[in-house]
C-alpha cells in the first residue's frame, strides 16, 4: 500500500524554505572582540583560527570589520597591561575594556556588550578575590560576597564608558542583584544585564583561556561554575538571576547543553542567549583542517541547532563567517 502521508512533498526546492521552522539571521549573532593592552599590533590566536587580539588603537577597526558582515552586536573582552590579586584593572577608569568601549561607542553603531568578570585581570586567574577555603581545610577559593562589590564597581565603570549591556560571567552568587543595585544607584537604570546564568565548569573553554590569558594559576573553577551533570540546578540558577533583575539569560557552553537551552527557554519568558564557546569552534576547525568535515556547513548547522533549541541570541566565534553566508 502506498503511503498517504508523505513528508517529502514539503522538502522540494521552492517549498522547503517556506516551511522551514527555524531561521537564523546575522542580527541573532554576537561577535567577540579581544582587546589587548599589552600589544601595539594584532596578534593571531593559534587555537582559534581567524581570531586575533587587537590593541586598543585597533578596536574600532576590528568592530567595523564585524559590522560589515551584517553582525550588529559585539562583546568586548580585555587583556590588561597588569594584573593583581583583586583584578583592579577590571574596574579602572582607564582599563583596557573601558578605553575600547569609549572608542567603539563613539565611532561605530555597534551594540556593545561588556563581559564583566575578573579571570583576565587577577594574577591567580580566578573569577574574584580569594580567601581560605574552610570547606577543604586548606587552600584558597573565591570569596563570594567581597567579589560582589567589585563586580558592581566594574559594571558601573563599563556603563560609564558607554557599554549598552552588562554581561556578568563569574557565577558569583548574588551577582545580578549587586550589579543591578550598583547600576541603578549610578544612574544606569536603562542598562540591561545579560547574565551568564547557567555556566558550566566545562572542558570546552581551553582556547578562550589562551585568547584572554585567563587560565587559573592553580586548581579549577568547580566551586563556582556548575557541574556538567546537573540539569535542575540550571533552572535554580536562572530563576535566582531573574528574581534579581536579569534582563536576558545566558547558557554556556551551547552545543553540549542544548537540553539546558530548551529547559531555560520553556521555563522563562526572558530572552535566552547561548555561548557557542571556543572549544566548539576550535574542534570544527581542526576537523576541517583534517578534511573530515565541511567547515561552513557544520558551523551553520551548529548555529541552527542552537537556535532550534530555543536560543534567541548566539554568542559565537563563527559570527562573521556565518553572517556573510546568510
Amino acid at each position: 500500500m502506498n503511503p498517504t502521508d508523505r513528508p517529502r512533498r514539503l522538502r522540494a526546492d521552492g517549498v522547503r524554505s517556506l516551511v522551514s521552522e527555524t531561521s537564523l539571521s546575522a542580527s541573532d549573532l554576537i561577535a567577540p572582540v579581544f582587546v589587548d593592552a599589552t600589544t601595539d599590533e594584532r596578534v593571531p590566536i593559534p587555537s582559534m583560527p581567524g581570531h586575533e587580539r587587537v590593541p586598543v588603537s585597533e578596536a574600532v577597526a576590528r568592530v567595523e570589520e564585524i559590522l560589515d558582515t551584517g553582525v550588529e552586536s559585539v562583546v568586548v573582552f580585555g587583556i590588561p597591561e597588569s594584573k593583581d590579586s583583586d583584578g583592579s584593572r577590571a574596574y579602572a577608569e582607564d582599563g583596557v575594556v573601558q578605553r575600547a568601549i569609549r572608542d567603539i561607542s563613539a565611532e561605530t553603531d555597534a551594540y556593545v556588550i561588556a563581559d564583566t568578570c575578573f579571570c583576565e585581570y587577577t594574577d591567580h586567574g580566578h573569577c574574584g578575590v580569594l580567601a581560605p577555603d574552610a570547606r577543604a581545610g586548606e587552600g584558597l577559593t573565591v570569596d563570594n560576597d567581597p567579589t560582589l562589590d567589585l563586580l558592581a564597581k566594574t559594571a558601573i565603570s563599563q556603563a560609564d564608558a558607554g557599554a549598552d549591556m552588562i554581561a556578568p560571567s563569574s557565577m558569583t552568587d548574588g551577582m545580578v542583584g549587586a550589579i543591578r543595585e550598583g547600576l541603578d544607584s549610578a544612574g544606569h537604570e536603562d542598562i540591561p544585564i545579560m547574565s551568564y546564568a547557567v555556566k558550566y565548569e566545562s572542558a570546552f573553554y581551553g582556547p578562550f583561556r589562551d585568547a584572554a590569558d585567563g587560565a587559573p594559576s592553580f586548581g579549577d573553577r568547580r566551586h563556582y561554575q556548575m557541574d556538567p551533570a546537573n540539569r535542575r540546578e540550571a533552572l535554580r540558577e536562572a530563576r535566582l538571576d531573574v528574581e534579581q533583575g536579569a534582563d536576558a539569560l545566558m547558557v554556556k557552553p551551547a552545543l553540549p547543553y542544548l537540553d539546558i537551552v530548551r529547559e531555560v527557554r520553556d521555563s522563562f519568558e526572558h530572552p535566552v542567549a547561548a555561548y557557542n564557546v571556543s572549544g566548539e569552534y576550535a574542534m570544527l576547525h581542526a576537523a576541517s583542517e583534517k578534511g573530515w568535515l565541511d567547515l561552513e556547513a557544520t558551523a551553520l548547522e551548529s548555529l541552527v541547532s542552537i537556535k532550534r533549541a530555543g536560543a534567541d541570541l548566539i554568542l559565537t566565534y563563527f559570527a562573521e563567517s556565518v553572517a556573510e553566508r546568510l
